[in-house]
């Protein structure tokens, strides 16, 4: 269960990010309501999957997640560009977060 909630907080953490694009500074409301809803929720999810899961591969699973999501999604809904070094990176992060799975064994 812990790996649900791992993966519920990092669409939390997805949406976190993307909405605090659209606050625009948090200047406005809905996006700025939205945004830190997702930042509690992604915090509560995280937390839950703690429980069980050791911190170092629980946050650096949920991190790497968000930022590939906020990357993939970025680029879908604000046009932003994934260049190669980004791919290469992406692919470190994925990897990194594999064996970090592996290694906790769990």
């Amino acid at each position: 269960m812990s790996w649900i909630y791992l993966l519920i907080a990092a669409v939390f953490e997805i949406a976190f990010a993307l909405g605090t694009n659209a606050t625009k500074g948090f200047t406005r409301l809905w996006p700025s309501v939205f945004t830190l809803l997702a930042a509690a929720g992604g915090i509560f999810t995280l937390s839950l999957a703690l429980r069980t899961l050791d911190v170092g591969v629980g946050y650096t699973i949920w991190t790497g997640i968000g930022s590939i999501g906020t990357v993939v999604l970025g680029a879908l809904i604000y046009k932003e560009k994934i260049t190669a070094p980004k791919i290469v990176a992406f692919a470190s992060i994925i990897a990194g977060a594999l064996v970090l799975r592996l290694a906790a064994g769990a």
